[in-house]
Order: structure tokens, then sequence, then C-alpha cells
């Protein structure tokens, strides 16, 4: 039933502000702005080895009522070097939400909270790699 990741969708007060800390994260511009660049209310980008997207979309819009705080689900993207990860996101202005930890079989996970208020996860996902492998495409 589930057959992947198609978007993820982040919020944010300030999309300007988020394409900007975003575009550097990620070292691409989004490619896709509605209702323009000018005035964006939704930004996308196509990202990684599958080119997921990821969305931030004007927090006016959010189909639920915003939390105090960080909350919800945590979305990890795969990343080759955890530390070296979370020391970019950290040097960015995101705040620590969960310390690098090691877990078994060789995946450590991290989390952020970025400037806009949303959990970013990031692990070492030793299966990912084995399943880009198996497709050719490490």
């Amino acid at each position: 039933m589930l057959r992947g990741l198609t978007t993820v969708s982040l919020f944010a007060d300030d999309i300007a502000a988020a394409r900007e800390w975003y575009s550097a994260l990620l070292g691409i511009a989004p490619y896709f702005e509605r209702p323009d660049s000018e005035n964006p209310a939704y930004i996308e980008y196509r990202i990684g080895d599958y080119q997921h997207e990821l969305g931030i979309i004007d927090r006016r819009y959010a189909p639920h009522a915003a939390a105090d705080g960080p909350s919800g689900v945590v979305v990890f993207w795969h990343v080759d070097d955890v530390t070296a990860a979370v020391e970019k996101l950290l040097s960015m202005g995101a705040k620590e939400h969960e310390p690098r930890t090691e877990r078994e079989s060789g995946f450590v996970t991290a989390s952020v909270v970025d400037p806009f208020g949303n959990i970013l996860g990031v692990m070492y996902n030793p299966h990912y790699l084995d399943v880009l492998g198996a497709r050719g495409e490490a």
C-alpha cells in the first residue's frame, strides 16, 4: 500500500526566509514556487538519490493548529556523516532536538529544530545504502 515517500511538508511563518535557509542547506534553489517567487506561499525542492520532494508551506495554510513547540513525526533523511550534518545544521542556526545517537547495526541518528520550528532528522542508515547499491546506484 505505501509505495514510497513522495513529499515531506514543513511549515514556516516566513517563506522567503525559509527559502534562503533551505537553499543554503541543500545547495539548490526550489524548483517550484507558488503563487510566485516574489510572494511565495509554497516552495518545493527535489532532493536526494530518489528526488524526494521537500515542500515548505506558509504556516497560515497548515491543516491543523500550531503546536507550542516542535512536535509530531520526525522524518529522517539519510546522510553519509551524521556528525558533519548536525554541525552544519547547528552552524546555520538550527537547535539540537535529539543528540547524535548510535543505534545497533550501524545506524546513527540525530535531529534538530530548524529556525522555523520544524524537526529535521538525519540518519546514517546502512539499509538505505544497501537498497541503493542493489539498484546499482551506490
